[in-house]
């Protein structure tokens, strides 16, 4: 991999959503293992104690049953999914089953490949091994500062650093298949911070990225001063609208309870369609309530939509553009 690359996605050879939608089987399925978070970043809804509070979020980690019962499911899918997502809400690694989740889905064919995303603050040389062991694919390491000081102010955490960057090293080095990659908001980087932050990760990490605040999460008001970076999207890529949300079409999310969410920026689950609890995985993506979504966008009605209509990632984090194929695809979902 060249660690050099600006963008942590490839925005170049993705597949071309217009030649195969609709999808019978998802790319994507995001499994959200802990919907609670032992940090409390200004840009995430998550890390605001009061507000979700307010909305009644469970903030509990997911039962390993549940779990399995999800995985079982996606056996019945005609083809493989591409990607298991272990990440949502919340800090995955909170849930203490994490590494058997990742060694229980492992065995099921009918997933290419797993990945996480993590603030790496719980990753101890120990879960580490077990995680590796496990056989977990990918791993997306988000670090929130460049020293002790930074971090609290940025998630409120009492970090030591240097520990944390050792134990990045340890799993790099023990990593075996897993791709790590670290990444970092550089809009409240100094250029030394910067400097700083490529030097010490570029050789403990298969990729080490610099990106832009964006507020992704639909009816949540950045914290702590954060600003939306107005010139270029979350990856470094330019800043355009698009009026069809691409994610509905390859993706859905299940949270921590086993509701299901439309996408996986769905923070105050206001967007669910359906219940692994009541229902088969396979049932809820081929369900009526996704399919009434989709026609949704392709009919040009998001902007009308009290959630979906002001979502950030919309204009700055949407890596697929089919506005231009509204019409055929909408043609192709009624057929």
């Amino acid at each position: 991999m060249d660690k050099s690359t600006p963008m942590r996605i490839d925005l170049n050879n993705r597949t071309k959503l217009e030649t195969v939608i609709p999808l019978s089987t998802p790319f994507i399925i995001n499994v959200d293992p802990a919907d609670s978070c032992n940090f409390q970043c200004g840009f995430c809804p998550t890390g605001d104690r009061k507000l979700m509070k307010e909305i009644g979020r469970p903030l509990k980690a997911m039962d390993f049953n549940l779990f399995k019962k999800i995985i079982d499911d996606i056996e019945e899918f005609d083809t493989p999914i591409k990607v298991l997502r272990l990440y949502k809400d919340g800090e995955p690694l909170i849930n203490p089953n994490f590494a058997k989740m990742v060694a229980y889905a492992k065995k099921n064919k009918n997933i290419l490949k797993i990945d996480t995303t993590t603030n790496a603050s719980l990753l101890t040389p120990q879960n580490s091994l077990e995680i590796v062991e496990a056989g977990l694919d990918k791993i997306n390491i988000s670090v929130e500062g460049v020293n002790a000081k930074q971090y609290m102010e940025f998630s409120k955490y009492k970090i030591d650093f240097d520990k944390f960057v050792e134990n990045i090293k340890f799993f790099y080095e023990n990593k075996k298949q897993c791709e790590v990659v670290v990444k970092i908001n550089g809009d409240v980087l100094t250029s030394e911070d910067k400097k700083f932050f490529l030097d010490t990760f570029k050789n403990i990490a298969d990729g080490v990225y610099i990106e832009h605040i964006m507020s992704c999460w639909p009816e949540f008001e950045l914290r702590d001063g954060l600003e939306v970076n107005q010139e270029q999207g979350i990856y470094g890529q330019e800043i355009k609208e698009v009026d069809v949300c691409a994610y509905v079409f390859y993706s859905f999310s299940i949270n921590s309870d086993g509701k299901a969410s439309l996408c996986f920026l769905d923070w105050s689950k206001k967007l669910l369609i359906g219940d692994v609890n009541e229902e088969s995985v396979k049932d809820i993506w081929l369900g009526e309530k996704l399919k009434s979504y989709q026609k949704m966008f392709l009919e040009g009605k998001r902007k009308q939509h009290d959630v979906c209509k002001d979502c950030g990632q919309m204009s700055h984090g949407m890596p697929d553009n089919i506005d231009d194929y509204k019409e055929i695809l909408l043609k192709k979902l009624k057929d």
